[in-house]
Order: C-alpha cells, then sequence, then structure tokens
C-alpha cells in the first residue's frame, strides 16, 4: 500500500537552464523544506520519488533544484505537478492545531446544526486563510478564523462555525 502524502504545492513552470523548479507553495510561509530530502512529484495519476538538493525563495514562489534534473528538457517534465512528503516527515503539532491538508473533505455546520457543505480546499490570502466551501448550489469562503471556527472534529469528519451575520449570504 502507498504511504499517505501531503501535497504542499504545485510545480507551476521551470526556471533557468539547469533544471529549477518554481514552486507555488499552498502554505507560502511553511519551511518544511527547508529540512526534508525526499519529495514526490505526481503528474497524471504517477508518483516519482526526489531528492531534493536546493531550495530558495524567489517573487512569492520557491525554487528548487532536484537531483537528476540538470537541464530544462528535464524540469519541462515536471511542469505542471504537485509536489508532495510523505506524511510521517511532518513535525508534531501542539493541541488544537491541524495541518491544511486535514481539514479538506470535513463537512462544515454552523453552530444551529445546518449542514453548509464540505470543504474542497484553502485559499492563502494575505489577510488569513479561507476555507472554499461547496455547498448543494453555492460555494462559500468561510475564513479560517477563531471567531467563526468553533469546533474541529476529526473524528466525526466535521468542522463548526459561527458565521458571522450576512456571510453565508455572499
Amino acid at each position: 500500500m502507498a504511504e499517505p502524502l501531503v501535497p504542499l504545492g504545485e510545480i507551476v513552470t521551470t526556471h533557468g537552464i539547469a533544471g529549477w523548479l518554481k514552486l507555488k507553495l499552498y502554505n507560502p510561509q511553511s519551511t518544511l523544506l527547508s529540512s526534508l530530502q525526499e519529495i514526490f512529484l505526481e503528474t497524471g495519476g504517477a508518483r516519482s520519488p526526489h531528492f531534493l538538493i536546493d531550495a530558495r525563495p524567489h517573487k512569492g514562489h520557491l525554487l528548487i533544484k532536484l537531483r537528476g534534473i540538470d537541464s530544462i528538457d528535464d524540469a519541462q517534465k515536471w511542469v505542471p505537478s504537485t509536489l508532495s512528503v510523505a506524511a510521517e516527515s511532518l513535525q508534531p503539532l501542539k493541541p488544537g492545531e491541524y495541518y491544511h491538508y486535514q481539514v479538506v473533505g470535513l463537512e462544515v455546520y454552523d453552530t444551529e446544526g445546518t449542514l453548509i457543505g464540505t470543504i474542497t480546499r484553502i485559499w492563502p490570502k494575505e489577510g488569513g486563510d479561507l476555507y472554499v466551501v461547496k455547498g448543494n448550489d453555492k460555494e462559500y469562503l468561510i475564513p479560517a478564523t477563531k471567531e467563526v471556527v468553533e469546533k474541529v472534529d476529526f473524528s466525526a469528519g466535521k468542522m463548526i462555525i459561527r458565521p458571522p451575520e450576512g456571510l453565508l449570504d455572499l
């Protein structure tokens, strides 16, 4: 059975002629890649292990250099792809903390018990992350703040929110 992987970002383009790749991180504040060596690139349903040689910030993205990818032609094969890491390589979290990937798929309810929808992705924004919640006939943007998120219950697969007046009407 394949080990569980956690997506960290998307390879969006090549950079230069020496095989560098430009990575758009899902969490731009993440420093995880600075301490990792083994990563996985996934494209078209196929997964390929790689070893990270170098990573450095560049204009809101991260440039990465992988062992064995030494030319623009080698690098182009991986555009677009998803960069993932093994779940066990993530740092343990403090109580009450969770990784972004863990909330995707949770059902979202308001404090009255009304189903709002399911979290399909997280949209990182400068003012704070937004949970993209797909309802029956509409999509909602829910701020990922302590004021709005009342409870996250992973065992039940749900999140309970206290939406400010008018939030669900937008």
